[in-house]
């Protein structure tokens, strides 16, 4: 028990709970916390933004990139606000951020006296955007708040969450209790009778297949086992790709699975809502369905399945495989029939170009174990159904939330949480300037994230839809753009223009070598649509 500032406090969770880095914009609400963080020198890394809401996309970037804890602080009111899209994202992609936020002064707080940066509800609104989020009191709270937002976010379903603490608190000194144990994490316990089932009714399919999502990026052995001994396909969208390496035959991406799931008899859905087949595929035909998940509230939101099992996928696997290998068979390999599917679907999306050209020089570049930051342009919608990852977390994706402008600040956060890797962003130039501005963070931070914009001078899919879908009534996607290389070299980062996929590769290569963020300009025209293969 210690004697402290809420400042001091907060910087003694950040150790205790073993934060090594910071993602922050600071202000006058939070003084008290920058002072402190100050005199522990270099204890934690702090990486200063120059827009809250990179701060949020960089502990968005580095908990996806490591499935450890994202932390950004910012102030209140405005600066809370311009975070929320990447609160939105990570609730959206179930990852591990913790949003530390400023409030005004305790006494102030729903009195609309037009204090700086006073919003109304402040904490309610935190608290719809995550999944647990509290206001520390006093300095002797923060600790046991602070905890508890840990505890929360290893929890069951791992989402953000919040701490609001107002500017007073941070100031004042408290006797702070940090000798209790944290709490303890809750996951559901497993059902050995349910996982018996389940191996038995897969044991007994003629045709299986499973798909993976987020739930299952820590199961990626046990994942391949899986499939091999069942010689089950392993279909993957967004969030599970690498989950089992794309190159191995039984990997599948998702719209050519379309055609396996029609003759299918059981389905095994392992941390995936499993949505689009849901909704769509099990219109024509409904195979039996095992769901594997942590959230009880995922089994039931788009079929009801035969055997639900809530837990997580790291509990549940292993019994699985031991319950499977005594009422499972010897099964005929099933390698010719999926390489002759994958090679349709290949020959299916073959219309894709330029993007495919693109993406196979960016997978050639990135090695075995690069990470491929999505974006909302043609090549990120291509990437969806084409791009072959080979481990977890190498995919980083923006999933259902579609938060454009996320991809360049999220790399960032990538390349910090993972600096032995190449990591390479793309972008259009529309959503590049959402965020174009943390080119002066990266090269502050020396942060060598690599990003390839495509630049077409409009919103091009909002255009294509206009034109496509509207008759042609273009309205608001035409884009006036600055020199992307002049503007980059501004900043002092390394700055190319590419015609051509080789000229990208050799832009690849030249930024993998220096130790400042390298921004490739690559002018294209309109592209054909991957809409048509959703």
């Amino acid at each position: 028990m210690k004697e402290m500032t809420g400042g001091e406090a907060v910087v003694e969770c950040l150790l205790t709970h073993k934060i090594e880095t910071l993602f922050c914009l600071p202000g006058i609400q939070n003084d008290w916390f920058f002072n402190a963080l100050f005199d522990h020198g270099q204890k934690i890394r702090v990486i200063h933004t120059r827009h809250e809401q990179g701060a949020g996309y960089m502990a968005l970037g580095y908990a996806l990139a490591s499935g450890k804890v994202g932390m950004y602080s910012v102030v209140p009111g405005p600066g809370f606000l311009n975070s929320s899209a990447a609160l939105a994202t990570a609730y959206a992609l179930n990852a591990k951020v913790f949003c530390l936020t400023g409030q005004i002064p305790s006494a102030a707080i729903g009195r609309e006296q037009g204090v700086l940066h006073e919003i109304n509800n402040q904490l309610e609104v935190l608290r719809t955007l995550s999944k647990w989020a509290d206001r520390a009191e006093s300095p002797s709270d923060i600790a046991r708040l602070f905890s508890e937002g840990i505890r929360q976010m290893h929890s069951g379903m791992p989402r953000p969450v919040g701490l609001e603490i107002p500017m007073d608190v941070l100031q004042q000194k408290a006797v702070v209790d940090f000798s209790s144990p944290f709490p303890p994490v809750y996951n559901p316990p497993l059902d050995e009778n349910l996982i018996e089932q389940a191996a038995q009714l897969l044991g007994d399919s003629e045709n299986p297949m499973i798909f993976v999502g987020s739930g299952a990026q820590d199961v990626s052995e046990e994942i391949t086992k899986l499939a091999e001994m069942l010689q089950a396909p392993v279909v993957a969208y967004r969030t599970g790709k690498g989950i089992l390496d794309a190159r191995h035959y039984l990997s599948l991406q998702q719209p050519p699975a379309e055609k396996y799931w029609q003759k299918a008899d059981v389905v095994l859905s392992v941390g995936s809502n499993m949505r689009i087949p849901a909704q769509k595929w099990a219109k024509q035909h409904r195979p039996k369905i095992i769901r594997i998940d942590v959230d009880p509230r995922s089994h039931m939101k788009f079929l009801k399945p035969e055997i639900a099992i809530t837990v997580r996928a790291e509990d549940a696997l292993g019994p699985l495989l031991e319950s499977l290998a005594s009422v499972g068979r010897i099964r005929s390999s099933r390698e010719s029939e999926l390489k002759e599917l994958r090679a349709w679907w290949d020959q299916s999306v073959s219309i894709l170009e330029p993007q495919l050209a693109f993406l196979k020089v960016i997978r050639e570049e990135l090695g075995d174990d690069g990470i491929f930051v999505d974006e909302l342009t043609q090549v990120g919608f291509a990437s969806r159904i084409t791009w072959p990852a080979y481990h977890p977390r190498t995919y980083i994706s923006t999933g259902y939330q579609g938060t454009l402008g996320y991809g360049f600040p999220t790399a960032i956060g990538v390349k910090v949480a993972r600096p032995d890797r190449l990591v390479v962003s793309i972008a259009g130039d529309g959503g590049f300037l959402f965020n174009a501005q943390e080119l002066a963070t990266a090269v502050q931070q020396q942060i060598p994230v690599i990003i390839l914009l495509f630049n077409n001078n409009q919103y091009g899919n909002v255009q294509q839809m206009q034109k496509n879908d509207y008759g042609g009534r273009v309205i608001a996607t035409d884009l006036l753009n600055p020199d992307f290389v002049k503007l980059a070299e501004s900043f002092g980062a390394q700055a190319f223009r590419a015609k051509s996929p080789e000229d990208v590769r050799h832009a690849i290569r030249a930024g993998a070598s220096v130790n400042v963020p390298t921004l490739v300009e690559i002018p294209v025209g309109d592209m054909p649509s991957a809409d048509r293969f959703r």
